[in-house]
């Protein structure tokens, strides 16, 4: 047991950037270390490490924060700018009145929100907004007189006198409201224990805000920086010690945000001296704030109420990841259905539900992942491996075509004896004999292929796009949560890995599809942080355009049991997505593994498409879920549950008039 009579080490994750270090630099050191196990990371991976509890507390990003939810801030200290902070620009070779597309840097989603209130109260419009790795976005502005671009970090601190327009964001924001920025703060969910360690931080800060000056010349010295202009960053430009004016500005940037449906609607909750957690108002001192006496420790964090959660869903407002936790655990099946009934009304008000005619094709179910929840898969050499030849493949998709059919969905397993010419040949052989979409090959496919040809993941969907590749199924995704893949499917891709496949697509122009099978070794939580990553992917890209969950089909002789599944989670787990997933235009119901009477009664629980007609499908219905119906039942159930059908496209465009 350590000094302050906690056996655990107290996990802290860090961004790693050069005006955080004097927050954390001392913590890896004799006294800290010993209480104290500090990883850095980039802004998002603190996030994701904070999110599911891989760290008690991070040096977050005070946007990741408002994501999270339920969330609390140690009190007095952070990183703030109280004017010009020269580290976080908006860059431009034109005026901000002749802008018309915003190039975001990425790294920090705290920035790009503050980016876009600045220009929406400066520019009185607001243009569209595409999210960019850092170099990307400065090479935006370089070569386009029409983008303005967030540039942050410490390219910021280098592009001195390079652009005609430059608005210092931090700057702009005390000139617009006379309060300071707050970018990051020490913050982790509002039960987290800090008795006995809270004041750790606050020691750490002190001695690291007397070496500031040797921490601006060991930057200067990797990275040829003045040394000069990085102390002067260091000691007159960032502010460390929070007060109430600091606390101020932190909660009119929520307010701002959230009046934008840029973030959730959150309020400032600090952890008191012992240990829990007080909601700020916006007029409170934070010695106040921080006092931790028998006032604040019992008027604790003020929650709003379950009915106000679900109204602001079903009225497209934000939810945070915890409002979700709390409406998936005490909602009423009644109450969230209508609320997610609400939702899809106000999305799609004409009371049309979509439905496509396509065929889910398996092109081969070998497969080296050896995923424990699959009853498809069969290992390299087994005797019931199969590739299938051009002939069986021509049979499947001349059906496809006699029966209206405008794609096929095509993925397999990853068979290391199909090279990327393979797939090339295939794709251009079905766009030229056929003129079928295709949606083809999940993101673990695409990364097989990529690892396979040693070639970047871009590479590989340039090529296949260029062979004909439209689309790209979210397959392969289960739980976007590592912890829950390691379980089940160790081999597989990271979450990480999943979403930066799809970022690129998206880049390129591809659009996808986004799914969630749940119920083996998930819990509430993690389905929730699955949202949370599929809807901050689009709030990046716009890729998306739907998003389909299922769970668990279970079979004997899988080599893993089934966790939480049914009809009633089912139904709860699709309404709370059409609440969390406000900017996806499209819920679809899982008839499939549900049964086409629970895919009707899902059409009431937020869903406005009813998936495909299923000539065949090979992967839940080896797990013993046989369910098909053909185009006439579909849009009969669409219509007996009172709406109206119409065919689609994978773009979900419509083929004709609903009826």
């Amino acid at each position: 047991m350590n000094a302050t009579g906690n056996s655990v080490k107290l996990r802290l994750a860090a961004v790693g950037y050069l005006n955080a270090r004097p927050l954390w630099e001392p913590l890896l050191e004799a006294p800290f270390a010993e209480h104290i196990d500090l990883t850095t990371a980039l802004p998002s991976e603190v996030a994701r490490r904070v999110a599911e509890e891989e760290a008690d507390l991070g040096l977050v990003p005070v946007a990741a924060l408002a994501s999270l939810g339920g969330a609390a801030l140690v009190p007095g200290i952070g990183i703030a700018a109280r004017g010009a902070v020269e580290s976080v620009l908006l860059v431009s070779q034109s005026p901000l009145a002749q802008v018309q597309q915003l190039a975001l840097d990425a790294s920090s989603r705290t920035s790009a929100v503050l980016a876009r209130l600045v220009f929406r109260h400066q520019a009185r419009r607001s243009p569209p907004a595409h999210v960019m790795p850092p170099a990307k976005a400065l090479s935006a502005a370089r070569s386009d007189e029409r983008v303005a671009s967030l540039i942050i970090g410490d390219p910021a601190l280098a592009v001195r006198g390079e652009f005609a327009h430059v608005v210092d964001l931090a700057a702009a924001w005390r000139d617009w409201t006379g309060l300071p920025f707050v970018f990051a703060a020490w913050g982790g969910r509002a039960g987290t224990n800090l008795k006995g360690r809270m004041h750790l931080l606050g020691e750490a800060m002190r001695l690291g805000l007397a070496r500031r000056s040797t921490i601006a010349a060991a930057h200067s010295a990797a990275t040829g920086l003045s040394r000069e202009a990085l102390t002067t960053y260091l000691t007159d430009r960032i502010a460390y010690e929070l007060g109430e004016d600091d606390h101020r500005g932190l909660a009119r940037f929520f307010r701002e945000a959230h009046a934008a449906k840029l973030l959730p609607a959150t309020e400032v909750t600090l952890f008191a001296e012992g240990g829990e957690s007080v909601t700020v108002p916006a007029t409170l001192a934070l010695t106040e704030a921080s006092a931790g006496g028998e006032t604040n420790a019992a008027a604790g964090r003020r929650e709003p109420s379950l009915d106000t959660l679900l109204a602001r869903g079903a009225e497209g407002d934000r939810l945070s990841a915890h409002d979700g936790e709390r409406i998936l655990a005490e909602a009423s099946l009644f109450d969230l259905g209508l609320a997610a009934d609400a939702a899809r009304k106000r999305k799609h008000p004409d009371g049309v539900v979509t439905y496509i005619v396509d065929r889910n094709v398996n092109y081969t179910n070998v497969c080296t992942t050896s995923c424990r929840f699959c009853a498809f898969y069969r290992p390299v050499g087994h005797a019931e491996g199969y590739v299938l030849s051009r002939e069986q493949l021509a049979t499947k998709l001349l059906e496809v075509k006699a029966a209206g059919g405008v794609q096929i969905l095509l993925q397999g397993g990853l068979n290391p004896d199909l090279r990327i010419g393979w797939y090339e040949d295939l794709f251009r052989w079905i766009k030229s004999e056929f003129s079928l979409g295709l949606h083809a090959l999940s993101p673990e496919e695409i990364l097989h292929l990529a690892r396979l040809e040693d070639l970047s993941v871009r590479d590989v969907l340039v090529r296949l796009h260029q062979a004909g590749l439209d689309s790209v199924p979210g397959g392969g995704a289960e739980i976007l949560v590592d912890r829950v893949r390691r379980k089940i499917a160790k081999a597989k891709c990271t979450s990480e890995e999943w979403l930066d496949v799809m970022r690129d697509a998206h880049h390129l122009g591809l659009r996808s599809s986004a799914t969630m099978m749940y119920g083996t070794v998930d819990t509430a939580r993690e389905r929730v942080l699955h949202l949370a990553k599929i809807r901050d992917l689009q709030d990046e890209t716009g890729g998306f355009t739907a998003f389909f969950c299922w769970d668990f089909q279970h079979e004997e002789g899988v080599r893993i049991a089934a966790g939480d599944t049914g009809t009633l989670l089912y139904l709860r787990t699709q309404a709370l997505s059409r609440l969390m997933l406000d900017n996806v235009d499209h819920v679809g119901a899982s008839w499939v593994t549900q049964g086409p009477e629970i895919g009707q009664m899902a059409l009431r629980f937020g869903a406005d498409d009813f998936g495909s007609v299923m000539f065949e499908e090979n992967v839940v219905s080896s797990a013993g879920t046989t369910f098909c119906i053909n185009a006439d039942e579909i849009e009969r159930r669409i219509r007996a549950a009172g709406f109206r059908a119409v065919r689609r496209n994978v773009r979900y465009d419509w083929l004709g008039e609903p009826a």
